[in-house]
């Protein structure tokens, strides 16, 4: 994150001479296997002799007098010889490759990811992370109830997600007996509520600890029974600490393609209990 686009350039002296040469060879492989093509020249260094469309024009006709298959398509090219005169130099590439934009890692600051197996967590945490924030997270197990099969998953979700976040501290928390306590002494029709509000403020304490500065989950409103706005201020108001929610406005499907493409799906999918799924009451 932070890298908006990628140019592998030559750099050579301020010589049209020496640029046309350069850009026939070092753009060689990649010319010899197009059919279309395109010159774009930038003049940073205004003192440089040939303006832009000079450049574009006599640098276009030396490519195509050495490589007789190609044509020119100034609106949707294969290859764009991209041609930028700076102060210290000239520089040549094909094109740009897209970055994944957004801020870089820990330049916002630090936040806690509950993190719950499913689908939609990791996905708030490449979102945060595309933002510039660092994450740690926060998993909730209550053994005897979830299985060890079920803590590898969140394992692995960690380290898939390390690629766009960076090292994750991940927080395995024991939870059965809180979890009892809800279940034996509750109104059982608010039991996920009081649950999530339990997580919130052992969330709170864990990111504190740690020096994060707000809470990251992956709740979409009314996706489930337990992410409507009534439910969501209740577990709100049972911690002081921001509460971040990136996904908050988008279906499943936008999540899961977000998931599909930063490969964490197919593991959160695994049909693994959490402990968000046990104790469920009926309505």
């Amino acid at each position: 994150f932070g890298i908006a686009a990628v140019s592998k350039a030559a750099v050579v002296e301020k010589d049209f001479e020496v640029i046309a040469k350069t850009a026939v060879e070092y753009l060689g492989e990649t010319l010899a296997n197009a059919k279309t093509f395109k010159v774009t020249a930038k003049r940073a260094d205004k003192a440089f002799p040939m303006q832009s469309p000079e450049i574009s024009r006599q640098l276009g006709g030396r490519i195509l007098s050495r490589y007789h298959h190609l044509k020119v398509d100034v609106n949707n090219p294969e290859v764009n010889v991209m041609v930028e005169i700076r102060d210290y130099g000239a520089y040549i590439h094909g094109g740009k490759e897209q970055g994944a934009g957004g801020m870089p890692v820990s330049t916002s600051g630090k936040g806690a990811l509950m993190l719950s197996g499913g689908i939609d967590s990791p996905v708030a945490a490449y979102m945060m992370a595309k933002r510039g924030m660092k994450i740690m997270a926060v998993h909730f197990a209550s053994p005897p109830y979830t299985s060890e099969r079920a803590r590898q998953k969140v394992i692995t979700l960690c380290e898939k997600m390390k690629e766009y976040t960076g090292d994750i501290n991940l927080h395995i928390v024991p939870f059965t007996i809180p979890q009892e306590y809800i279940r034996d002494n509750g109104v059982p029709e608010l039991f996920t509520v009081l649950m999530r509000r339990s997580m919130m403020r052992i969330t709170e304490k864990i990111a504190e600890s740690e020096g994060a500065e707000a809470i990251i989950t992956g709740e979409s409103l009314a996706q489930v029974a337990s992410q409507t706005l009534r439910a969501i201020r209740a577990t709100d108001l049972s911690v002081e600490m921001p509460i971040l929610r990136p996904v908050i406005g988008m279906d499943k499907n936008e999540i899961t393609e977000i998931a599909r493409k930063i490969d964490t799906f197919e593991t959160s999918i695994l049909p693994y209990e959490d402990c968000c799924t046990i104790f469920t009451p009926s309505h």
